[in-house]
């Protein structure tokens, strides 16, 4: 049996009462020189303690959670038979005199940390030691600069590859970064780095940080659904390509309101529920009409504006499953009632997931109400290949002039998103400013 030492935590810098966030060994593991034994975590790093000798972990004497300084005891190893270093630690029994211990150096600092030691202006003697502001617990779980787990071996490895180990996601015990995770890394960036070359984006958004959320409490992972990746793809494809304008308005819809009121009944008899959406996309057609620039489409190399002459428009439904946009064709062609009815049965389609492909394709132009639900105004994303989208809130009573005196008038807010590239500001007041004249006046509908 080999000679049992204590193992001291070594010299941490200018530490005391540094946290113990992980322990990295069990009793009865048998680690080599170098292997890390437990993790501190400060307020400024995370530093991974090193074993000084090969040899079998009889004892931990400290915890996750704890709080030690220099000096204090870590736990009991028992040197491996044959360890050349193994005489030079003192027998177990009473703590040994401070001279007598072999101190442990701590891991080299990160290259974040050694360029902020370099460029930190140097303390001259009698200077006050200015301390650093408060730092949020999640801070260290978010930022890249925060030390990964892992063994010197594989730091080592990752090193000569060039790879930034807070890159790579650990699949070790409590996400170590073992060293085939480092190679799959590298094979992910040869492949996306291939994939860059082919498509031949300009833009190279990098992904977010690894945040281990699990840290700060309970958590659930769910994966999202089908829709949503879809969608979420294409939308945030959008936001990145076009350059987004939104133009907020208001229309005065008193008059059509109780118009759409006093026709409930006769499309009740038709099994028609009416509502105010198809006033407002009859409404759109003829403003499509009349500023044909919101019905086009920007051709794939943007030299070229392709004008599309139908109207075809799509409405967002909200179902289980996430937002889908079924498209409406002709609508410049139908009437209120053939609206409702299309659009009752589309809407009953997409929250049943019933949706063929073809009814969500072929949109010249978006509708995103969320009047049902509230709001006062938002600021959709432009539903590209489309060039603008309409946003709708909730209608208030508001009390206008009327050259006399205030009216009570219902008005409803407007949203309009559009792409810079095709639509100016003034075409984009001018484009909200004729649909709310004709939702105004529902007379102007039938010229």
């Amino acid at each position: 049996m080999g000679k049992t030492t204590d193992v001291l935590l070594p010299d941490i810098g200018d530490f005391e009462l540094v946290e113990v966030i992980e322990i990295l060994v069990s009793e009865g593991d048998e680690v080599s020189i170098e292997e890390s034994l437990l993790t501190l975590e400060s307020d400024k790093a995370t530093m991974e303690i090193p074993s000084p000798q090969a040899g079998v972990v009889k004892r931990l004497l400290i915890k996750a959670g704890d709080h030690v300084s220099e000096g204090d005891k870590i736990l009991t190893l028992e040197a491996a038979a044959g360890d050349p270093r193994k005489q030079q630690q003192p027998a177990a029994g009473p703590a040994p005199a401070a001279e007598e211990l072999e101190t442990v150096q701590a891991p080299a600092p990160s290259a974040t940390e050694e360029a902020a030691r370099e460029s930190a202006p140097a303390r001259r003697p009698g200077d006050k030691e200015i301390s650093a502001p408060p730092v949020p617990d999640a801070i260290p779980a978010i930022s890249g600069s925060a030390t990964p787990h892992a063994s010197p071996g594989v730091r080592r490895f990752a090193r000569e590859l060039g790879v930034d180990l807070s890159l790579v996601k650990g699949s070790g015990s409590k996400q170590r970064v073992l060293k085939e995770d480092v190679h799959a890394f590298v094979k992910q960036s040869l492949r996306r780095g291939e994939a860059r070359r082919t498509s031949g984006s300009p833009f190279e958004i990098p992904l977010g940080p690894e945040v281990d959320y699990s840290r700060f409490g309970e958590i659930e992972t769910t994966p999202l659904n089908r829709i949503k990746k879809i969608s979420g793809a294409h939308l945030h494809r959008s936001w990145l390509t076009v350059p987004h304008v939104t133009q907020f308005d208001e229309a005065d819809i008193t008059e059509l309101e109780g118009f759409r009121k006093s026709q409930k009944e006769t499309a009740l008899k038709q099994d028609i529920r009416l509502t105010f959406m198809p006033f407002l996309m009859k409404a759109l057609a003829v403003a499509l009409k009349e500023m044909p620039i919101f019905n086009a489409a920007l051709s794939a190399d943007a030299e070229s504006l392709i004008y599309r002459n139908y109207v075809h428009i799509g409405v967002a439904v909200d179902t289980a499953n996430g937002l889908v946009v079924p498209v409406i064709r002709d609508v410049n062609e139908k009437g209120i009632f053939d609206l409702a009815r299309e659009l009752m049965t589309l809407s009953a389609k997409a929250r049943d997931g019933k949706l063929a492909l073809g009814d969500l394709q072929g949109g010249c132009f978006s509708i995103s109400s969320l009047g049902g639900i509230g709001g006062t105004a938002f600021t959709p994303i432009v539903n590209a290949p489309e060039v603008a989208i309409l946003g709708v809130s909730r209608s208030n009573m508001q009390p206008v002039w009327d050259g006399e005196g205030f009216q009570p008038r219902l008005m409803l807010p407007l949203s309009l998103s559009y792409d810079h590239r095709v639509i100016d500001g003034a075409d984009g007041v001018r484009f909200t400013s004729f649909l709310a004249s004709l939702l105004g006046d529902i007379r102007r509908l039938l010229l």
